[in-house]
């Protein structure tokens, strides 16, 4: 039986914008209820029937409280030094089932990236057994991709910045409704909570931590998309954007996210998974797979070469090394790199670094 989380939300009440306060209390004591009741502030009458006042709100309306103690609480969250201390989600959520992928962007996105979001969001559909899509609801790019996750026919959860007895903008009500049945809205702000500025910053965490990959697919130089860039690399998520052509406002904050080796390029989502070594639904049976040990037999002496070299590097090496190395013309290696990518051998990553990707 899960504990009543009234201690809970009524700690989030106490220390609203104290939230690493409430978590250290927390984990000192082991639950919100030990903490709350070795504290001794002001206002933790009114705090208390406040908490009460919401819980009836919550078992009116059907919400689902997530908190710390909950053994079900997102395990991808739990290990962010910043994680909520409670969530409140409506709907069918499941931020701990399959592969979760955010997806974010510029509110502002051009068609290109408009038709990107909903390529990206299809084909994980198609080539995954379970992936969720996730990301803040808001215009442009993430409506986008909670649009053609419920096209597809899989889960999305909307994370936004304000309590679940509104919903913001109004316009995606429509699109909030019917996420509840494969998905839903996932929160830590109580009813009542209106959206404002810093809150949508501070949900952008959700977004980054619930997630194995952040995407970012559209984002001009400054933006929301690429703080929730930055809480992913922090969190030690994988980070991929799309390119584009350097005089494209719209894509100059992916471009330089890839230029300072944060995110790693993708143009696909045959090349996310890849990066991700996810598992597709049409992989091929073990025993109609071909073997490293008989693609070794088909190498060319350089790539057998270069496959030495990567082996021994778990990080990788940086292309400039292997030519050192291996003492061979940097032609020759970068097309013998080419073909080990082709084949499987090797993964290209950001900034010049190959790494060795066993079969």
């Amino acid at each position: 039986m899960i504990p009543s989380p009234l201690y809970d939300i009524a700690l989030s009440f106490l220390f609203r914008t104290r939230l690493r306060k409430s978590l250290a209390l927390v984990d000192h004591y082991g639950s919100a209820e030990a903490a709350w009741r070795a504290l001794d502030e002001p206002d933790m009458a009114a705090c208390l029937d406040r908490a009460k006042q919401e819980l009836e709100w919550i078992d009116e309306h059907g919400i689902r409280v997530w908190t710390l103690n909950d053994e079900n609480y997102p395990y991808r969250l739990r290990q962010c030094p910043d994680r909520p201390l409670l969530l409140y989600s409506k709907g069918n959520v499941n931020p701990s089932a399959g592969h979760i992928v955010s997806v974010v962007g510029t509110r502002r996105p051009t068609e290109r990236g408009k038709e990107l979001t909903q390529t990206l969001v299809r084909e994980l559909a198609e080539r995954l057994e379970a992936v969720t899509i996730v990301s803040g609801g808001a215009y442009g790019i993430d409506i986008t991709a909670h649009r053609a996750a419920l096209q597809a026919g899989i889960p999305t959860i909307i994370i936004p910045a304000h309590g679940l007895d509104r919903i913001y903008p109004y316009t995606h009500r429509p699109e909030a409704v019917a996420s509840l049945e494969h998905g839903g809205l996932l929160t830590e702000f109580p009813s009542g909570t209106e959206p404002f500025a810093p809150y949508f910053i501070q949900r952008n965490r959700i977004v980054a931590g619930l997630a194995d990959a952040v995407v970012v697919v559209e984002s001009r130089e400054r933006g929301g998309s690429l703080v929730t860039a930055q809480m992913a690399c922090d969190y030690d998520r994988d980070l991929f954007a799309f390119p584009g052509r350097p005089s494209d406002l719209s894509s100059c904050g992916c471009n330089n996210l890839i230029r300072a080796q944060k995110a790693q390029l993708i143009d696909s989502a045959d090349e996310l998974i890849a990066a991700m070594q996810w598992t597709t639904k049409n992989t091929p049976a073990a025993g109609c797979q071909t073997t490293l040990v008989e693609l070794m037999d088909d190498l060319t002496p350089t790539q057998q070469q270069i496959l030495n070299k990567l082996q021994e590097a778990e990080e990788g090496l940086h292309i400039n090394l292997l030519v050192m190395e291996l003492q061979l013309p940097y032609g020759d290696v970068s097309s013998e790199l080419v073909s080990l990518e082709l084949q499987g051998l090797v993964r290209s990553l950001p900034g010049g670094i190959y790494r060795f990707s066993s079969l």
